[in-house]
């Protein structure tokens, strides 16, 4: 048993991606999708705690309270630097809760807010400098007048937008060594016997980078499903990526 134990921790720390990323020494870095927040979920107890919709305001669900977060729609690469408002749970799948408000700033469409969240760890002169400019818009927003109309059109949109073109992976973890793609495919597979193992392949795109990837999918739903039973395997992080 013990030489078991020595063997799989020999092999996580040979992944350059692995089942955790939350290093305390590095900044929190992940790719997937954002949870728009709206008041219907809170009374219905999806989530914990409230928002203001009309407000620049995030909350993530590890990184504590006035942590910097840089958000990155990854479809237009449009960004956004926001302080964490909150740390509260909300469902798994997403890797961080915006408002409205940041959707908007980002132009990130309700049924594919792909983004990547960065936690910036900078000097104390930039932290102030970028905290002055968080509150200086958030009273732009606060002061601006609720575009009510403009938010009925977009729920009517989403009924017309349900079919997404894109195609989507789950990056399981990233490798150095074909061979440790490999041994972690055929681990999967032995052990997670209700995933279907034609999903998962190796992506060898770039020589320094291996990848284990579970996909295609074109469909967020299905996705969704077997994010789920990785994370319940092990793996406490898993990005997701777009056209790999």
């Amino acid at each position: 048993m013990k030489y078991k134990i020595i063997i799989l921790i020999f092999f996580l720390t040979s992944c350059a991606q692995n089942y955790s990323k939350t290093n305390l020494n590095q900044p929190f870095i992940s790719k997937g999708f954002a949870y728009i927040y709206n008041d219907e979920d809170f009374v219905d107890k999806i989530i914990k705690k409230k928002l203001d919709n009309n407000s620049l305001q995030i909350a993530h669900n590890k990184l504590r309270p006035g942590t910097l977060i840089k958000i990155i729609n990854v479809k237009t690469n449009e960004s956004i630097i926001v302080k964490n408002t909150k740390r509260f749970q909300y469902p798994d799948f997403y890797k961080i809760l915006i408002t409205k408000a940041v959707a908007d700033e980002l132009n990130l469409k309700a049924d594919l807010p792909l983004v990547e969240v960065i936690e910036l760890k900078k000097n104390k002169s930039f932290i102030a400098k970028e905290a002055k400019i968080f509150k200086e818009e958030e009273k732009i927003h606060n002061n601006a007048p609720v575009e009510t109309v403009k938010i009925d059109n977009i729920s009517k949109n989403n009924n017309k937008d349900k079919t997404v073109k894109e195609k989507f992976y789950i990056i399981i973890a990233e490798f150095y060594s074909k061979n440790s793609a490999s041994l972690l495919k055929e681990r999967i597979n032995k052990e997670l016997t209700n995933f279907d193992d034609k999903k998962l392949f190796i992506n060898t795109k770039k020589s320094n980078k291996i990848s284990l990837l579970s996909g295609p999918y074109n469909s967020i739903n299905l996705m969704k499903n077997d994010y789920i039973l990785l994370k319940k395997f092990g793996f406490e992080e898993l990005d997701i990526s777009i056209n790999e």
